[in-house]
């Protein structure tokens, strides 16, 4: 107190002495005396520091005495005690995780990124050999059709030059030039007058050399400021022997640009020598950069991670990835190729984003739980150990743990109320398991439901696509067996019948599975049904170096089944032991056996293939599940199999060892009926067409398909009949007012009126013909069009039809009315 009190003085002092004026500066003893304004200044400057030091001992007992206050305060309180050092630990905890989920977010960001780019990379080189590869099959005859090679032989300079001016036309091309066989170029034409010829001939000098030794070749030139491909095609006489070489240049400029960044949803700058010839990106004149990012973006070398060649660079403060790449080409010191750039922008907004939300969300989280914390602490004492020990053994699933009740204060209430707690638990437990374990079974029951339904929608969709040129060509089929003399052309008119039947079959079948519809089962030779299916397959497996092996049960009972759903299953079976024994290597072995095993019939299918993994043997039955490589397999075919065969009654196991092959068995239950079994795609005998049989009688058809129209057309003239036909509803109506017609063909589904509207309109004009209207139809009959035809009575013949049943529904409707 007493040095407190003495500095206090001392700077009250030192205030008042530097308000006090002094005198001029005196000279004793022959010394200069220091000047007023020196002293002044160090004299300040030592009081300011002497009355700092004064304050700061001033406020000192104040900081000691918070600190004391605090420090009590912790040692009284339990809530102090736990609130500050979890929240410490809480906002510690926070901002590591920030951090970390922060890092994770940049990599995950940056890695899809770079793949994202790496891909549309690989899209580009593909786009670029299919570009190169269609415009060397575009071209391939080109120079050597007869309409074009005498002029190339023969033709004058005159000719010779209106020729490549056509061919240009024609084929829409930059630049087209005709050399000798001696390498002369004879004739340019070019649709640019800005292209230099002479730069131009150089540039495809390397590929009009290859040309000359008779290969044709695509290649990549840069003239001119501009990216090239050129294509070389020698011309031969009649007499195979080369005459020239046709050269065909196709710019790649702004349109292919544009088409490779919609390809690749990214940005693009075509490169050549150091320079852009096209950039996707507007206003943008940046070469120094895209070439040190064509540079630095390029692979090493072809068998780098293309990942690893993603490099990050910003251009006009734009965030971008980019990737480089060489277009192929023959001169050895052209360096053309091009820069794919991806904009980061989106992805560093929604990085800042999340950053932003992850700090609100911590923060707020922090005081959430400081605020729980401190409610729960409130109501915590010491006689609640025991009960958060039976707590944390419920945690554990320790449900028969149960806590004291030693009063009936609060807390033995609060044991009370947990241990009652504890017990409806413990029965909720018991109920959530058994309803999760229902919930389990009616998920998967509606995934498998709403997959078929997907599959049945899909089908559906495809069946009026099939059936309309599946129609045309069974019918094309039958006149070709019923006109033709030629026993063998007779056999081939045969087999397309039989295989266009064996396609309407494959459809219905689809059909069939996809909507649950009750199949047409016969009585069966399972044998033969095998025979017949290695019959279809047996050149495919000779081919592949695949041995057959069958061990068919003699007099083997019959099964009542559907012949093309089981065929299907063979053959999807088969197949996939096919692939999979060419996956592993040259040459296989397939085993194939039928046997009795009461009260089924067993079929064994058993391949020295790879192999199924273990973890893939309880998917491999599920739609749309494949392990084939995209566009090899659409992961329907082991669906349909299971489908079919639990159709039937039975099933289908597959077993399997990766690396030993694998053996799927079949079980078909024995038919309980005897029947003569069905006949495997026989074709029905047709017979001679009468040309008497219409005679008189006019029948029109009403089609917007004109294969359909062309064979109910020729077929029935054959037979005496005239007809007339209409590619639509509005045709049909007018024909049917001006004419009077026997009969009437109307398909159900057409542009503009479709067949229910055609007939409602005839049924208000002629109620009477109604009567001799014949529905046709590609697509599924749904319940709506089952309801008309029901209600009106009316025929329809559903695509593909045969000739005979058409004729047989003509038959019965004319002696009907």
């Amino acid at each position: 107190m007493k040095l407190s009190s003495a500095l206090r003085r001392l700077s009250v002092w030192a205030q008042r002495h530097t308000r006090v004026k002094t005198g001029p500066p005196t000279n004793k003893g022959g010394v200069d005396a220091m000047p007023d304004s020196d002293r002044k200044l160090k004299s300040g400057r030592l009081l300011g520091r002497l009355a700092q030091a004064a304050a700061l001992w001033k406020i000192r007992p104040a900081v000691r005495s918070l600190l004391s206050r605090a420090h009590e305060l912790i040692d009284s309180s339990f809530r102090a005690k736990v609130l500050l050092p979890v929240t410490g630990c809480m906002a510690v905890a926070m901002a590591i995780t920030f951090f970390v989920v922060d890092h994770r977010i940049a990599q995950q960001s940056a890695q899809e990124a770079r793949s994202t780019l790496a891909t549309a990379n690989a899209v580009i080189r593909s786009s670029q050999d299919f570009r190169r590869n269609d415009l060397l099959m575009r071209f391939h005859n080109l120079p050597n059709e007869s309409i074009w090679r005498q002029i190339f032989q023969f033709g004058e300079a005159k000719d010779l030059h209106n020729t490549l001016s056509d061919l240009m036309e024609m084929q829409r091309v930059d630049i087209l030039f005709y050399a000798s066989n001696r390498g002369k170029i004879l004739d340019v034409e070019k649709n640019d007058p800005g292209i230099p010829v002479p730069e131009f001939e150089a540039a495809a000098a390397p590929v009009l050399q290859l040309a000359l030794r008779g290969d044709e070749r695509v290649d990549t030139v840069y003239v001119g400021g501009k990216l090239y491909d050129v294509v070389t095609v020698p011309a031969n006489n009649q007499d195979n022997k080369q005459i020239g070489v046709l050269t065909l240049g196709s710019e790649i400029g702004g349109a292919a640009a544009q088409e490779f960044s919609k390809l690749t949803q990214s940005q693009i700058a075509l490169m050549a020598n150091g320079r852009v010839t096209v950039s996707t990106l507007p206003g943008l004149d940046a070469n120094a950069q895209f070439v040190r990012a064509f540079q630095g973006a390029m692979p090493a070398n072809d068998n780098e991670d293309p990942t690893a060649s993603v490099k990050p660079i910003v251009l006009n403060g734009v965030h971008y990835y980019c990737i480089a790449g060489r277009f192929a080409s023959l001169n050895p010191g052209s360096n053309l190729g091009y820069v794919l750039l991806s904009s980061r922008e989106q992805s560093l907004s929604a990085m800042r984003a999340t950053q932003h939300l992850l700090s609100g969300l911590g923060f707020f989280a922090i005081l959430f739980c400081v605020a729980a914390l401190w409610l729960f602490i409130n109501r915590v004492t010491e006689p609640l150990r025991e009960l958060r020990q039976g707590a944390e053994a419920v945690g554990r699933g320790d449900f028969n743990r149960r806590v004291g009740v030693r009063s009936r204060d609060e807390c033995g209430q609060l044991a009370m109320v947990f241990n009652g707690m504890t017990e409806n638990i413990q029965q909720s437990r018991s109920q959530l398991e058994k309803t999760v374990e229902t919930l389990k079974t009616t998920q998967e029951q509606l995934v498998q439901s709403e997959k078929l339904s997907a599959i049945g929608k899909f089908v559906a969709g495809v069946a009026h696509e099939l059936n309309n040129p599946l129609a045309a060509v069974v019918g094309f089929s039958e006149v070709l067996k019923k006109t033709t003399a030629d026993a063998k052309d007779r056999q081939y008119s045969e087999t397309i019948f039989k295989s266009a039947l064996r396609c309407k079959r494959i459809v219905q079948s689809l059909l069939s599975f996809a909507r649950r519809e009750q199949s047409e089962r016969k009585l069966v030779s399972l044998n033969g049904l095998v025979e017949m299916i290695l019959e279809i397959v047996g050149y495919s497996l000779r081919t592949s170096n695949i041995e057959v092996a069958t061990q068919l049960e003699p007099n083997l009972p019959l099964v009542l089944a559907d012949t093309s759903q089981i065929q299907q299953v063979l053959l999807n079976l088969i197949n996939n032991a096919q692939e999979a024994i060419q996956a592993g290597g040259q040459g296989g072995r397939i085993q194939i056996t039928t046997e009795t095993r009461a009260p089924n019939i067993r079929i064994t299918i058993q391949d020295n293939g790879v192999g199924i993994p273990r973890e893939h043997l309880r998917r491999i039955f599920d739609p749309f599940f494949t392990t084939k490589e995209v566009g090899k397999g659409t992961g329907l075919g082991l669906s349909l199999c299971y489908g079919y065969i639990k159709e039937h009654g039975g099933t289908i196991t597959p077993l399997s060892q990766l690396g030993k092959g694998a053996t799927f068995l079949i079980e078909l239950p024995i038919a309980e009926k005897t029947e003569t079994p069905v006949e495997l795609a026989a074709a029905p005998e047709l017979e001679k067409p009468n040309p008497h049989e219409g005679q008189g009688k006019r029948v029109l058809v009403i089609d917007d398909e004109k294969p359909i129209l062309n064979l109910i057309h020729d077929d029935f003239e054959l037979r005496g009949y005239e007809v007339e036909v209409a590619e639509n509803g509005t045709t049909a109506l007018n024909k049917l007012d001006q004419n009077h017609f026997d009969l009437a063909f109307c398909d159900w589904k057409m542009p503009g009126l479709n067949g229910q509207q055609v007939y409602e309109q005839v049924r208000r004009t002629n109620p009477q013909f109604c009567q001799r209207i014949i529905f046709i139809t590609g697509d599924v009959i749904n319940d709506e069009m089952r309801h008309f035809l029901e209600t009106e009575k009316r025929p329809c013949l559903t695509k593909p039809f045969t000739l005979s049943e058409l004729h047989t529904t003509v038959e019965t409707i004319l002696k009907a009315v």
